[in-house]
């Protein structure tokens, strides 16, 4: 294979100007093509087969539960056997595969990915709701993490530069990054493209093989993303796509004997229950299962006297409500100096107000939350608020054919009510009054959570405390504290969020490779 390498400086992928008219015409026009293709039917792909099976998964626009967005096949334990059988048998040539060429292909996909980026993100829209501004963030930073993934891999193979050792004389010694073998990724719903394919590829360019589980709610953005990865010329069987029941098929892959490591992200439950279940060692294991899990976040702003309030208003809604509050780095919580809580207060029940609900595929602001069991679990969690704190905004579910909620703003909660503490994954925000900056700090650190949060202050020794103090994974000053880029901001977090992955950071290769000492006498 020819290679086209070309290892640059890493640039992030531009977000699109839809107030431009023909960068609007464009998503439309690609949403009407997208439109024409729902309700197709997809097969699993393993190895060189495509194969349907008995069972589906529907998955429905949650704006218009009406529409279907596609029939995507389950997998069944003996399918996915089948599939970790093609993986293991890839795997033995797929990591004697040079680099630059392993590379290549994430290049390629990257490259094809950006000239279709208006159908993919269509994609988004229909299947998880996504407005055009945040499907299009999701598919650029699909193409970042492939092509940050790929230069960085290339890095990693030049041991020279990355770990220089100390010279011994009369030896050569090196260190080399080699793959692990055969991994599983189980992909969430609220990052269907990006997180996805960054988990995949990830690992892929490391030399290793994959059995790529997404979530229920997304699994034709997955299937076209596989499609993508066929398309560029990818070996059979490096990439196998596994969509299935989370026991019978997650469960039965995690703790299959010759899976070698377990990406994961989703819910603290279930990354729990796959870090206990990966943890035992099988009859025929030779090896410790790696376990990477992202699993979610309590985060939150917090606001002291000195800062810019408007600034501080707009930061807490965005982070809040962006995506319907479907993001792990969701600000679900503001913690704010007593001296202009009701100030800030107020402007953020102004500014919650003017978000309009309505649908995605129209560009509305607010859209409706994924499933069913999500529209449940978040109008439970506001139930719950209306005893914990005073309803400001919102509180009970929008009009609509789909899983519509309005967003809902509580305050004068207490640090410990149960919407301080307990993520809800919803548009839900709880609003909490503090003595004084140290203390707002102390309650920002007081969760069982350590993702994301933000400080808002114009005082430099107060920024530094809480630099040095706020307990998560990324830290940001005077502004939100979702949209994390990739290079820019590596992405995770403390504590249940998970295992500080640092997805889009320069060490985050290491996590799918192990690094072998080689010493030979001169």
């Amino acid at each position: 294979m020819t290679t086209t390498t070309n290892i640059s400086l890493f640039q992030n992928e531009p977000f699109t100007n839809f107030s431009n008219e023909e960068n609007k015409k464009d998503i439309q026009d690609a949403l009407k093509t997208v439109k024409a293709e729902l309700g197709k039917h997809y097969p699993l792909s393993i190895g060189a087969e495509k194969i349907t099976s008995d069972k589906q998964i529907v998955s429905i626009n949650p704006a218009n539960i009406d529409e279907v967005v596609g029939y995507v096949n389950k997998a069944t334990t003996e399918l996915a056997e089948q599939a970790m059988q093609e993986a293991l048998v890839a795997f033995e040539s797929w990591k004697k595969v040079n680099v630059a060429e392993r590379a290549d292909y994430l290049f390629k996909a990257a490259n094809l990915m950006r000239q279709r980026k208006h159908e993919f993100s269509s994609w988004l829209v229909y299947e998880v709701g996504k407005n055009w501004a945040e499907a299009d963030a999701d598919t650029a930073e699909a193409i970042d993490f492939m092509e940050f993934y790929a230069r960085e891999m290339i890095r990693l193979s030049e041991t020279s530069t990355h770990q220089p050792l100390t010279k011994l004389e009369g030896e050569n010694n090196q260190i080399s990054y080699i793959p692990l073998g055969v991994g599983i990724i189980i992909s969430p719903f609220n990052f269907p493209l990006a997180i996805m394919a960054g988990t995949t590829v990830a690992a892929i360019v490391s030399g290793n093989t994959v059995l790529l589980k997404p979530a229920d709610s997304a699994p034709v953005v997955a299937a076209k993303f596989v499609e993508l990865m066929e398309e560029v010329g990818l070996p059979k069987g490096v990439l196998n796509f596994v969509p299935g029941d989370g026991l019978e098929v997650g469960e039965y892959l995690v703790e299959h004997p010759k899976t070698r490591f377990v990406s994961f992200t989703g819910s603290r439950e279930v990354g729990c229950r796959i870090y206990e279940r990966a943890s035992k060692v099988q009859p025929g294991q030779i090896w410790l299962k790696r376990v990477i899990a992202e699993m979610g976040g309590k985060d939150g702003c917090v606001i002291d006297e000195t800062a810019d309030l408007d600034a501080a208003a707009q930061g807490i809604v965005a982070s809040a409500f962006g995506f319907q509050g479907q993001k792990c780095s969701a600000g679900s919580r503001a913690i704010i100096v007593e001296s202009v809580y009701d100030e800030v207060v107020d402007k953020v029940v102004e500014l919650t107000k003017k978000l309009q609900i309505g649908l995605p595929e129209e560009n509305a602001p607010i859209g409706p939350v994924i499933d069913e069991k999500a529209l449940k679990k978040v109008l439970s969690y506001i139930e719950i608020g209306k005893s914990e704190g005073t309803l400001k905004v919102g509180g009970s579910r929008a009009e609509g054919k789909g899983y519509f909620i309005q967003p809902t703003v509580f305050a004068d909660v207490d640090p410990k009510a149960r919407i301080m503490q307990e993520e809800i994954f919803g548009p839900v925000l709880a609003l909490a009054k503090a003595a004084d900056w140290k203390e707002a700090i102390a309650i920002y650190n007081d969760t069982d959570y350590g993702l994301t949060g933000a400080y808002y202050s114009s005082v430099e020794d107060r920024i530094e405390y809480a630099l040095e103090t706020m307990h998560c994974g990324n830290l940001y000053i005077n502004r939100k504290c979702t949209g994390a880029l990739v290079g820019v901001h590596p992405f995770g977090g403390f504590n249940m969020s998970g295992t500080d992955s640092k997805a889009g950071g320069y060490d985050y290769m290491l996590l799918f490779t192990q690094a072998k000492l080689t010493s030979r006498k001169l």
